[in-house]
């Protein structure tokens, strides 16, 4: 595939101290504990459906493709927050705030990020994990990597459902977003260990009880 790495980058040096987290324990804590939280938050999970489906026209989920590690293309499933064909005119573009697309409910659900539960079962299915740099679509990686070439080294791990980026940052509006999230992307890559993904988890959960998502 044309988007692989194929320089090595000296911001990855040290990432195999990881190794045994990375290849083992992390690929078992992230199945367990996405069963927990979709046994766990069913009911709410229902709820949620609901008021999408009440809300306005389309499918309740929201399918989008998305690469993932090592440039493989995986389905990334969400809540619905936008309405149906939002890009039907437009083409794929970035969301912004106060985003015109955006559902009554979807623009709750993203306040508090509860669009990207479904992504459990992604995580479930080995296509991503908890913790990790967010997931990008092949149609902004082609732009991406014309500017920032380094970006192809986020794909030497799975993608996250948060991240170290998604907590100092909130989403891309742009290429120049994209930019500034690297750094960070590639810290948590070459530390990558259980009490960086444990503090990332617990500031996730405080951004969404304070719902300053966007």
């Amino acid at each position: 595939r044309v988007y692989t790495p194929v320089v090595p980058s000296p911001l990855l040096v040290g990432i195999k101290t990881a190794h045994i987290y990375k290849k083992g324990f992390k690929i078992i804590f992230d199945f367990f504990l996405s069963v927990i939280l979709l046994t766990g938050s069913f009911p709410f999970l229902v709820i949620i459906a609901l008021l999408i489906k009440l809300d306005s026209k389309g499918p309740i989920l929201y399918k989008q493709v998305r690469l993932g590690k090592d440039s493989q293309h995986f389905s990334l499933i969400k809540f619905r927050t936008m309405v149906q064909n939002a890009e039907q005119k437009s083409g794929p573009i970035w969301t912004k705030e106060n985003d015109s697309r955006m559902t009554s409910i979807g623009k709750w659900l993203r306040r508090f990020y509860l669009d990207e539960i479904p992504q459990l079962f992604n995580v479930i299915r080995g296509e991503m994990s908890i913790v990790g740099p967010r997931p990008e679509r092949p149609f902004f990686v082609r732009k991406i990597v014309l500017k920032y070439p380094s970006y192809l080294h986020r794909l030497s791990v799975k993608p996250g459902m948060t991240g170290f980026a998604q907590i100092h940052q909130s989403y891309d509006n742009n290429i120049s977003d994209v930019g500034k999230k690297l750094e960070f992307d590639f810290f948590y890559i070459k530390r990558l260990n259980f009490i960086l993904d444990l503090k990332i988890l617990i500031k996730t959960v405080l951004v969404m009880v304070s719902g300053k998502g966007r």
